[in-house]
Order: C-alpha cells, then structure tokens, then sequence
C-alpha cells in the first residue's frame, strides 16, 4: 500500500510538474518564514528567564504622579528592599541593586599598570539568594563580608591576570561612580548569559555605594532598583495591591506608589500606562506570530486551491478506485499523505534554506540565533508542519474522495455554489491578510521614517560622546569648583575645541536620548504643593547648549566670562508652562533649598524618546562632570576621530577611546521598532507573492473548467481580450471584496500601534489606498497571464478535449 502511494505521487510529479514546484515553493516559503519567526520569538520569549527562582522572583517598581499623569520607573528608595524584608511576611527576600546602565559610563579597574574598562553593578547580601550567578572560583557570601570587595566576570579575569584562579586575592584600583577606591577580589562569576537583560563585569557590595550617597539614607530618594523573593503561595497581584501604600507609611508627604512586576516579563512588557504594565515588546512578538500564522495558512490555501483545481484530471483514476471497492476513508487517506509528503519534503528544503539566511537574519535582528535541531526544537517544528499538511490536505482530500463514481466516470465534475463560495472565501483570506500586512508596512515605515526625520530641537548630526578619567591623587579639592577635575576638564575642551573641524565641545552629565535623572523639590511660589511636582534634570557643562544647537526662547545659556553661574538656571519652554511664569527671566527658584536664578528659556526639546511627551525640565550647571561632547564639521569625521583619539589617549594612556555618534544613541531608541519595520517589510513581499500563486492556482482552475465555454465564445466571435475580461472580472470581485474587509481592519491595527507614539504621522487615505490598487494591480497581472493564455487556445482543441 505504502509502495503504491508512493507509485502514484511519482506519476503525479511527472504528469503536473508546475503544480508540484508550486506547491513546493509555497510550503517552502510558509515554513521558512514560520521558522525564522520562530527562532526569533523564542529567543524573545526566554531573555531574563535563566535564573532558577524565575517564578517567584519580582521586581518593585514605582509610580510617580505629576500633574494627574503617572509616570513608572525602575528607581526606588535605598532604604525599601530592607524595609520589605522585615515587615513584609510573604517576602522571602528582597535585594537592593544600583545596575550597570544606571551609571553614564564604565569604570575603570587596573592591576599593575594593565587598565580595564567595565561595567559595575552593585547588590545586598540576598541577592545571590534571589537571582543566578554561578561562580567559577571564590565564596558568593564573602562579597558581604568586606564592602570593600569585590567580584568580577570570567572575561574580565582572563584580561586582568590570564585565569580566574589568578584573580582571587588580587587588590586592584577602581575609579568610577564618582569615587576611587582600591578593593580586592574576592571572586570569580561566570559570564552573562546573552539573553540577560542585566549584563556586568564586576559586582561590588551594596553598602560600598550606600555609604557614599548620603541621600540613600532617606525615603526622599528613588535611585537603586529592589527585587523580591515571594514566598511559594504569595498571591502577587495581592501583595502588590498591599505594598501599593507602603512609601506613604515612611514618608507622608510623597504620593508615589508601588507595584510588582515580575523580573523576566519586563523584557517583553515594559510599557506602562497610568501606573500598570500595557504593553512593549510583546505586541512585536504578538504581531511577527501572527503574521507566520497568516503565513503558512496562505500557503495551505495555495495548497488546496491548486490540489482541487486539478481535480479533473484524476476524476476517472478517483472513479475506478471506487469502482473497485476503495473506500472515501482510503481515498482520504490517500490524498492526505500526498500532501504530508509534500509539506515534510517542503520542511527539509525551508531548513536548507533557513540555515543558509540566518547569518543574514541575525544582522536584521541584531541576534545571535543559531539553528540546532535539538529534540525540543525538532518536536516543535514535526508539529507545526504535521499540523500544516493537514490543514493543507485535509480539503482537497475530502473534496476528491466525495466524487460519485458513475458520475466522475462519465466524465461530469459539477461544482456546487458552496464550494465555489468556499474556495473564493479562501482567496478572499488570502489577500485580507496581505493588505492588512501591507498596509501596516507601510504605516510603521512612515512612523519611523518620521521619528528619524522629525526636526527634535536639536542637531545631533556628527556630534559623538565618551568619557576621560581624571586621576584622583589624594587633593582634597578634587571634586570642587576650580579643583582638579574642573581644571583637568575644562583643560582637555579647550584643547579639542582648537582642532581645526570641531565646531564645539561641551560636558555632560545626562543625556538627551532618555538616561537622565529626575528631582522634585523645586519651590518657585507659596505652599508646598510646587515642591512635589518632577522635572527632568540635565545637568551640562558651559557650552553644552551651543553644541547641540538647542535655541533659545528668551535670556541666555550659561557663560564662562562670567561669576557666580551655578547659582544660575536654564528651564525649558514646558517647565514655564507647568510653573506658569510670567516674564520668568531674572525671578528666582529654590531647588532642594538652594536658591537659583532663571536666566533663559530653551525652546521645548526633545530630550527623551518621541513615545513620551514634553516633559518640564531643568538644565544645571555642572562644569567638572568628564563626559565629554564634541560636535565635527560635516564630512570630516575620518580626519578629525584620530586627532581627538590622539588628545584621549595623552589623557588616558592604555585606554581604548570607546565614542558613540549621539544619532546612533538615537536611533537605538527605536531599534525595536526598526528591525519589526524591516521584518515585516519582508514577510509582506512574501505573503503576497505566496497569495499571487494562490491565484495563479484559482486562474488555472477556473481557465480549465471554462474551456468549452471560452471555445464556444469564440466561435461566436468573442476576442480574446473579450475572453480576458470575462476570466478576469471574478476575480477582481474577489480581490475587491478582500480589500474592502483588509481597511477598516488594518485602519483599526495602525491606530492602536501609533497610540504608544506620544508624536506620530497623520494616517493618510493613500495609506490604504496604495495596497488595495497593489493587490489589484498584481491580480491583473497574475490572472491576465493564464486568461491571455487560455483565450489562446484553438476552440477546436478545447471543445473536442472537453
């Protein structure tokens, strides 16, 4: 029986071998879209989820309430982790953690001259308790025992000393977070799993960084992050309703609350809304899956449509099985493994082909994906495919092995108005799901093609960043006004500033991308409602709003030729608006007690991502911060990076100049979003070349059941564009139709999309308009090549082969 089946797949290749690359073509495509998608989703899907305790581990986040809106951030008090540990029962524990990206730069740790660059991160004492780090070498508990200690990553130990055996014991130099101070190590970790959010090169006690921030001591501030450990049977939803209040119970005049988030969902669920999680990356997993779904059930359909429209050509093989005795449950057998052979056959070409693009597609992903046919893999991809055959089969399969045999013997093959209607639905589908596809291209390339083109009240053209070092050597002046730092900083911007292509240099603190820090406290009229609303906080350095271009309302910026400037303020045009000054020039503010005077008024910039709106912010005055700026004359990049390299490496001998172009930093706001862009640009072309075989399947179908009709025709002297016409005009129905449901539905999509946008494109009628004439043009194209081609053949031919 086996033998047989395979007999007559082999006869039916050679008989229609367009029908058979067609279908493999199109299965191929569906499952290596699917494949990819998946690799991809899965990889999204287990970032942060490696720690053992994955399931009860949360973290604390905070809602911050300004002006009836509701901010959340990942900053809570320095005092809460502790506080949560001791009056909270359902807490098993809970750590306090300053992470890596909360600091501006890397630090620099050195051994023997040998100077390293690297990214700290600081924990309590139940962090390892909470959270996976797998030691190589050394004793986790004996980071808390010294604040002074220190642990760091496998890669860093092999630059250091060659082995992480080496490094136990060592006492390095560490300068970094605003202090210097020589520690020693006291163990070996084992590098981060790529798909960690939180990636380190050294861990150092918590109470290192809490003993030098005094503000830490006090419930006012929100810089560490704090986790949890619930105990097994810990209701999270109700212990976040509980520890809602908590802040207000330490420290009554604040009105911010917190809520519970868990540690590996805000990956894919980072965007929040009136103080609760909606949304972030998981709407991108959500739409690349739905798209692969759409994707393989077009290519079912092409599967099916092109299966029954050569259905009369086997009429009489499907009659004198019958005839014989063969039974409609054999038949359907026989048909559904005909189209498992194809879709497992198709499965071993989209693997070739998946393994040969995926280099390609990590470049688009900005991933490290690798194909491994593991069993769990291997399991998943046999049940997507077995599930796809199936689908693929099961109607041609039910549809053939329906024939009545005297009736197929005689050569009759009517249709009923049901399954013409069911076949037409299905074409209907298919091109539904490509114009939405496309149309949603088409709105996120706009989207993007407009945050990167919006004029953001700045130029961050050729303008590139990193930090120097300034050597601490015990002068008790270091950190103040004229001290060393001032000196050493200002020292090092005059001398870039006199390179022949540098427009200007400047120093800061935050950035304008987004990474900047937040104070309330600010007091500008009577009452003490005015000193709980938040501002953003930039703190820079003389000539850091000439740099960026950023333009004036009214006053001036800050300026070296004169005294007493840190006393001084610039605010931009919202913190204005929220404060409602009038004539705010030369009135005076308090910012956390310490009077300043407003001498200018930015124009509104956007100093944050385009997902946010305005915000109110203060822009300091702060001259020794070592973060350096410097904005080049256009096209002189490749002359001007190795004269600034040369002046960092005078000032920081041994040290990799590490620089980042600020558009880059801009860009990598919306890197998600870009790399969605350009994958579903690319899942769009497919869907709607794998749909033009779906039609290329229903033309042929329809062309050879017409041909005594299109004979007749033309002898009673219809032409053939005549003929064209007539096979055409169905189809362009079915298109229409399609295209009628595919707006309102893809209209209703790019709307909910675009609200994430705080500013966004206006949706513009063509923005429909061009998928729906897309599909019909590529409609007319596919079908008029089989209706051109049957109104070809002789009338003799057709009437007598009919």
């Amino acid at each position: 029986m086996i033998r047989h089946a395979f007999l007559l797949l082999y006869r039916n290749f050679k008989r229609f071998k367009s029908t058979f690359f067609i279908n493999l073509i199109g299965l191929s495509a569906g499952l290596s879209c699917s494949l990819f998608i998946y690799l991809w989703v899965n990889d999204e899907w287990h970032v942060d989820k490696f720690n053992e305790h994955d399931e009860h581990l949360y973290q604390v986040l905070q809602n911050f309430y300004n002006e009836g809106n509701i901010g959340t951030g990942e900053g809570t008090q320095g005092l809460l982790a502790r506080a949560l540990a001791d009056e909270m029962p359902e807490v098993e524990y809970a750590a306090s953690v300053v992470p890596a990206d909360w600091f501006s730069a890397k630090g620099i740790v050195s051994f023997e001259g040998n100077s390293v660059k690297a990214g700290s991160q600081y924990v309590s004492k139940d962090y390892f308790k909470m959270f996976t780090v797998p030691f190589k070498e050394g004793d986790q508990n004996l980071l808390f025992v010294d604040k002074y200690g220190m642990a760091i990553s496998e890669q860093l130990a092999m630059k250091l000393f060659q082995s992480p055996a080496n490094a136990i014991g060592k006492i390095v130099d560490w300068t970094g977070d605003q202090f210097k101070e020589p520690v020693h190590i006291v163990g070996v970790f084992e590098d981060r799993p790529a798909n960690a959010t939180d990636q380190f090169d050294i861990l150092f006690n918590y109470e290192l960084f809490f003993s030098n921030r005094e503000g830490l001591q006090y419930w006012t501030n929100s810089d560490p992050s704090t986790f949890v450990l619930l105990k097994k049977g810990t209701d999270p939803k109700a212990f976040s309703a509980k520890i809602a209040g908590f802040i207000k119970t330490k420290n009554k005049e604040t009105k911010n609350t917190l809520l519970l988030q868990r540690y590996s969902d805000r990956y894919l669920h980072g965007r929040y809304e009136n103080g609760v999680p909606v949304g972030g990356r998981i709407e991108y997993v959500r739409l690349l899956s739905v798209i692969a779904i759409f994707i393989l059930v077009i290519a079912c359909i092409n599967f099916m449509n092109l299966s029954t429209a050569k259905a009369s050509r086997r009429i009489k093989e499907i009659g004198i099985k019958k005839a014989v005795g063969a039974s409609r449950y054999t038949l359907v057998l026989q048909y559904l493994s005909e189209s498992m052979f194809m879709t497992f056959l198709s499965l071993a070409l989209s693997i070739l082909l998946v393994d040969i693009g995926l280099p390609q597609f990590n470049v688009i992903t900005g991933k490290h994906l690798i194909l491994q046919l593991t069993p769990s893999f291997m399991l998943t991809v046999l049940s997507i495919t077995f599930i796809t055959g199936l689908i693929a089969g099961s109607y041609p399969a039910l549809y053939l092995s329906g024939f009545k045999p005297a009736a197929v013997l005689k050569g009759k093959l009517n249709s009923s108005l049901g399954e013409r209607w069911a076949r037409q639905g299905l074409v209907v589908f298919q091109f539904t799901a490509s114009v939405i596809l496309i149309v949603t291209v088409l709105v996120v390339y706009k989207q993007i093609d407009y945050v990167q083109s919006k004029n953001l009240g700045y130029d961050r053209d050729n303008v590139i960043h990193f930090e120097i070092q300034v050597k601490n050597t015990g002068d008790p002046m270091f950190f103040e006004i004229g001290g060393t730092l001032d000196h050493a900083v200002a020292s090092f911007l005059n001398r870039v500033r006199s390179l022949p292509n540098v427009v200007n240099a400047a120093n800061f603190d935050h950035d304008v991308v987004g990474h900047h820090g937040g104070l309330g406290g600010v007091d500008w009229k009577p009452g003490d409602e005015d000193s709980k609303k938040s501002f953003s906080n930039l703190e820079v350095g003389f000539d850091f709003i000439e740099t960026l271009g950023i333009q004036m309302k009214e006053g001036r910026s800050y300026s070296k030729e004169l005294s007493g400037e840190k006393q001084k303020i610039v605010l931009n045009e919202a913190a204005i608006d929220m404060m409602d000054l009038k004539d705010p020039i030369g009135k005076t503010i308090r910012v956390w007690g310490e009077e300043k005077q407003i001498i200018g008024v930015t124009k509104n910039f956007h100093f944050e991502s385009l997902f946010e709106e305005m915000k109110p912010c203060l822009i300091q005055l702060e001259p020794r911060v070592p973060r350096i700026m410097v904005k080049m004359k256009k096209g002189t990049e490749a002359e001007t990076l190795p004269q600034i390299q040369k002046l960092y490496q005078e000032q920081n001998p041994g040290l990799a100049f590490d620089y980042r172009f600020l558009d880059d930093d801009y860009q990598a706001l919306y890197a998600a979003e870009q790399r969605v862009s350009v994958l579903s640009r690319c899942f769009a072309v497919l869907a709607i070349l794998i749909s033009c075989l779906g039609l290329f399947g229903l033309a042929a179908f329809t062309a050879e059941r017409r041909l005594k009709e299109i004979g007749i025709r033309k002898i009673l002297g219809s032409s053939e564009m005549g003929i064209v016409y007539l096979l055409s005009g169905d189809f362009t129905k079915i298109v229409l139709a399609a295209v009628v449901i595919a707006v309102p539905v893809s209209y209703f999509i790019v709307t909910v999309w675009l609200q994430s946008f705080a500013y966004k494109i206006a949706l513009n009628a063509w923005y429909f308009l061009i998928p729906g004439m897309g599909a019909l043009i590529i409609t007319w194209l596919t079908v008029g090549s089989q209706a051109i081609r049957a109104s070809r053949v002789s009338p003799t031919q057709s009437l007598k082969e009919e």
